[in-house]
């Protein structure tokens, strides 16, 4: 079998409340000489991330043509090392992303099994989810409670939140690390009406999108364990230092959970060596696919910290994907998702994805088990993709 072309997608799914250049999903389609089609997804979501994926996918597409895309690991690595020059982890990763999936689809197609089968068979069906009530849109303790509630209604029994609005601004930048007393206060007041609306037994999550300096993360992990028994605080700090989440580590009582804006596996090695989380949450295309996040769990495992995979706000292929290692092995916590995002991942596949019960149910068909919809893609084809 020989790969005969390489053509992204780069779609507008129509998510709530973004600008045009941040709703952008980014997905490739491999297609081979055997009539077999692999589908793999490459969101880099937000800031025109996803545009400049897709037109990437151009650039490298002659280095695919004519290849067996039964070496996944060959491929894998002759991607991985074009860009070592330039800086091989982050955007070359997510690039990356979407080949190794697309080739992880073909292989299980060409073989009759799915992808979990063919990473070692399965530990799990269906795979346990998390939900992020943040996505929801409440702001005050009163609608973050209502949040909740319906989340334990779906059959939920773990749940995000991101309490401390006045944070929003600094998503995606750093300034001081720091928030006010009343910034503050009301994220307590938040978490608190969370914690007495689903009960003593839910498990609560904290994510702080790496916004705070050392003193505060300390402060605010410590609050939210002794106030309100959280399950994690997630990113705590930027992620560029570990001697400032050494820190931390060190200071707090909450467990800590990071990993989304880690991009292989030699960038886990130090938290893994030092001891800095007590779960890790790769990204399955941030870090490079379904090859790298199994290679990730692997090496968690020999520590026995669970795996809890990154999945939003990005496509259906990403969630399945991640699926499927989780499904395949041992050292795992929970699988992230969007309640909001599920009709709108949905409505891009040719067979819905099966939710329910707080859990995604793989269809155990072969490859990923799913096929995106050629003519949805081009409905839905983003009207600033020039590609």
């Amino acid at each position: 079998m020989k790969i005969t072309d390489v053509i992204p997608h780069v779609i507008k799914p129509g998510l709530p409340g973004d600008t045009p250049d941040q709703s952008a999903w980014a997905f490739i389609e491999i297609r081979t000489d055997e009539g077999i089609t692999g589908w793999g997804e490459a969101t880099k979501y937000g800031r025109g991330g996803s545009f400049l994926i897709g037109q990437a996918i151009h650039m490298v597409k002659d280095d695919f043509i004519g290849e067996d895309p039964g070496n996944i690991e060959v491929l894998w690595h002759k991607l991985y090392r074009r860009f070592t020059y330039t800086g091989a982890r982050g955007f070359p990763t997510a690039l990356l992303a979407g080949f190794d999936m697309a080739l992880w689809d073909i292989k299980g197609k060409a073989t009759g099994r799915p992808v979990f089968d063919l990473l070692g068979g399965k530990f799990r069906n269906p795979v346990p989810l998390y939900a992020n009530v943040w996505f929801e849109g409440a702001e005050t303790p009163e609608e973050y409670a209502a949040a909740a509630k319906k989340m334990v209604a779906l059959g939920h029994t773990a749940s995000k939140h991101d309490p401390f609005h006045e944070m929003k601004p600094f998503h995606s930048m750093y300034q001081d690390g720091k928030i006010s007393k009343k910034g503050e206060n009301i994220g307590y007041d938040i978490v608190a009406a969370v914690r007495e609306a689903v009960g003593p037994d839910h498990e609560l999550l904290i994510d702080a999108h790496g916004h705070y300096n050392v003193p505060t993360a300390i402060r605010l992990a410590n609050r939210l364990f002794e106030q309100s028994d959280i399950a994690w605080f997630e990113e705590p700090v930027p992620p560029e230092s570990f001697e400032a989440l050494k820190q931390v580590r060190q200071n707090t009582s909450a467990p800590i959970c990071v990993g989304e804006r880690l991009f292989t596996r030699y960038d886990f090695l130090p938290i893994f060596r030092d001891g800095l989380a007590d779960y890790i949450m790769p990204d399955t295309i941030w870090t490079g696919g379904i090859s790298e996040i199994k290679r990730i769990a692997i090496m968690a495992e020999a520590y026995y910290i669970p795996i809890s995979p990154h999945c939003v706000p990005a496509g259906p292929l990403e969630l399945i994907s991640a699926a499927h290692v989780c499904a395949s092995v041992p050292n795992f916590y929970r699988l992230e998702h969007s309640i909001l995002g599920i009709p709108m991942q949905n409505d891009l596949l040719t067979e819905p994805m099966e939710i329910s019960n707080g859990s995604i149910h793989l269809n155990e068909k072969p490859g990923l088990g799913y096929d995106l919809d050629p003519d949805v893609l081009a409905a839905k084809r983003h009207p600033l993709w020039e590609g």
